[in-house]
């Protein structure tokens, strides 16, 4: 018999989330679905979570923000938007690997 189409889903090993999420009510639901937790407690240093595994994710949306057409949204038709969100990757990908490609030359 077959099943769905595509890839079959798995679930993540681990959820990492900031201090917003330390509540045990939290936890209780991740580990429900079989995940493990990682939350930062509230009340711990600074660099005591997991803030390497979401400064990646936050920082894009930073750069994505840098651009001022893609904060705001102008565009009524949602392929324009896609369109500039699809070329503002774009140039932020070009960005970073001339910088690096830059930084090996030294």
């Amino acid at each position: 018999m077959r099943g769905r189409r595509g890839r079959p889903r798995r679930r993540p090993e681990a959820l990492h989330a900031d201090r917003g999420y330390d509540h045990d009510k939290y936890r209780k639901q991740v580990r429900t679905l079989g995940v493990t937790p990682v939350i930062a407690r509230r009340g711990t240093e600074h660099g005591s979570g997991p803030g390497v595994h979401c400064w990646v994710v936050e920082q894009g949306f930073a750069l994505l923000h840098w651009l001022r057409r893609l904060r705001i949204r102008w565009e009524i038709r949602d392929d324009l938007h896609e369109a500039f969100l699809s070329l503002a990757c774009s140039i932020i990908c070009w960005r970073r690997l001339r910088n690096l490609a830059f930084c090996q030359e030294f």
